[in-house]
């Protein structure tokens, strides 16, 4: 079996070289850049890589994860994030994949750190999501943000995890929420979501604190457990707040 490894990056600077230090073992390791001002590529030039532009300028993972089809070479692709590590375990376990396996493709389990501690808990472990694919099972991959692979035949599962690698200060994953909530809020928008009201965003905001740290026992990984459940609330009510200006802004107008 030969492997090509598929990373989407834009400034990354502080993660791209422990992560192309754990799938260096590929037979080729592709990086689909989105513009990065900072030295991800300067480090990225280190390794064997590929380097080469999204095509999509806007964001698109699923545009981005289907360029990766079209430019890998070999028979399998295993896409991975610059802040993800692919353990040596794990690396055993995909180079164990016969050419005539059952399986088209396969879901692997993460391991999440916030702030220098494993979530166990709110939902976080095992977060099994599929990364692995024989290319001629792999159709294409659909959705904007919340992007899902279309494969045919059978989808296996890995024991050994991912290692997801979250930022260890705070103002990273608020800087990231800004960033994302417009698009959430945007794909809502398009898909005429119910017009929302102060109540519907604070209930979102208390609901995901329910699931997240109460349903799913965020609260047994402690005052990081607490502080990831708080900021997905928040960025929840983020995404439903600008929802709302989207759908005055229309209304004005």
């Amino acid at each position: 079996m030969k492997l090509s490894v598929v990373i989407i990056v834009k400034n990354e600077e502080e993660f791209i070289h422990d992560c192309l230090e754990s799938v260096k073992w590929a037979d080729e390791v592709i990086l689909l850049d989105g513009g990065s001002i900072d030295k991800t590529l300067e480090i990225a030039k280190e390794y064997s890589v590929r380097i080469i532009s999204q095509k999509e300028k806007k964001m698109d993972y699923a545009a981005w994860h289907n360029q990766g089809i079209e430019e890998a070479k070999y028979d399998w692709i295993f896409y991975v994030d610059a802040d993800e590590r692919v353990t040596p375990l794990l690396k055993e376990e995909v180079l164990k994949i016969k050419e005539d396996d059952k399986y088209t493709a396969y879901a692997i389990p993460r391991r999440n750190f916030l702030l220098g501690r494993e979530l166990r808990f709110g939902g976080w472990y095992p977060d099994y999501q599929m990364r692995l694919f024989e290319k001629a099972k792999l159709k294409n991959w659909e959705g904007g943000l919340h992007e899902h692979p279309i494969v045919d035949g059978l989808v296996g599962k890995f024991n050994n995890p991912l290692v997801h690698l979250q930022p260890e200060k705070i103002e990273p994953a608020l800087e990231k929420s800004i960033k994302w909530s417009d698009f959430e809020s945007k794909l809502l928008y398009d898909s005429k979501h119910p017009r929302m009201s102060w109540w519907r965003v604070l209930r979102m905001g208390l609901t995901t604190i329910f699931e997240r740290g109460i349903k799913n026992r965020g609260f047994q990984d402690g005052t990081e457990g607490w502080i990831e459940t708080i900021y997905q609330s928040f960025h929840t009510m983020i995404v439903y707040m600008k929802l709302w200006e989207l759908q005055m802004l229309e209304k004005n107008n």
